[in-house]
């Protein structure tokens, strides 16, 4: 079993939690405001993961201190040993499929289809179209997502416009490497996986995350040029070259961060039924 002596823990330690407190601290101190956030508060609020536990440390599986106690990996994967294999499952079936970089983020303005400025979820935020202007060019482009955590929160006029329509039960069916939603996903696997993976690789995923939640929103309907997202007008040919080029990035970044999930779930001993997927 690897072994860091305390002066490598202990810097190895203070260099994440110095990497996540650029993130976390700012957020906490909105938090304390009552400021709300379109684009950074997603990052805390849809996903499970507390700031704390973001900048609690881990070394990986089977990794302890010289002169201290160890993390009982093997009670941690006893009770999460069937979900860490469809995790593996699902980012093996994502990482395999072609990516497709056609949707140009329609999906967030299926979000606010056929709503008033009143009834949208960032209200706060004005639309950048009318909300006739908006829905038409919904029904003009069409809806391509795949992601079902995406596709649940359109409106439901805008459900049957989309060629797809997922479900949970298909996820790992229809996920597919394009797609933003995905990608910023990859966060999520990281921390679920929890102490079985090094948290400089969580705290890289947070990274794309954060990242893909910004092209995210300035392609979306809200004008949020105020916060210093300028909009991305997939509107326009020009907007969704700038996106599809941008999509096409991220998926470049995500491919490795799937890569070392996928090792470190197969890294896991042989008897474990996550190490069989």
């Amino acid at each position: 079993m690897p072994l860091l002596d305390e002066r490598t823990w202990r810097a190895r330690e203070a260099a994440h939690e110095a990497r996540v407190d650029a993130w976390i601290v700012p957020h906490l101190e909105r938090r304390r405001r009552g400021v709300k956030h379109p684009v950074l508060d997603f990052l805390f609020s849809y996903y499970s993961l507390r700031p704390a536990q973001l900048r609690r440390w881990h070394p990986g599986y089977g990794v302890t201190l010289e002169s201290g106690p160890a993390f009982d990996h093997d009670a941690f994967l006893a009770k999460r040993g069937e979900s860490v294999a469809w995790i593996r499952a699902l980012l093996a079936a994502t990482a395999a499929r072609p990516a497709q970089f056609g949707c140009f983020g329609m999906h967030e303005w299926a979000m606010v289809y056929r709503q008033t400025q009143e009834e949208v979820r960032h209200n706060a935020w004005p639309l950048r179209l009318s909300p006739d202007d908006t829905a038409a060019l919904v029904e003009e482009r069409g809806v391509r997502c795949s992601h079902f955590d995406a596709f649940r929160f359109f409106t439901a006029p805008a459900r049957p416009l989309n060629v797809l329509q997922p479900t949970r039960e298909r996820q790992t069916e229809l996920e597919q490497p394009g797609c933003l939603h995905a990608n910023m996903d990859v966060y999520k696997w990281a921390y679920k996986l929890g102490p079985l993976v090094e948290s400089e690789l969580v705290a890289d995923a947070f990274e794309l995350a954060c990242d893909v939640r910004s092209l995210d929103m300035r392609a979306s309907p809200y004008d949020l040029a105020a916060l210093g997202y300028p909009p991305v007008r997939i509107e326009t040919p020009e907007g969704r070259a700038e996106y599809a080029a941008a999509q096409r990035s991220f998926a470049a970044r995500a491919r490795p961060l799937r890569e070392r999930l996928i090792a470190a779930i197969d890294a896991l001993p042989a008897h474990h039924p996550a190490s069989a997927a």
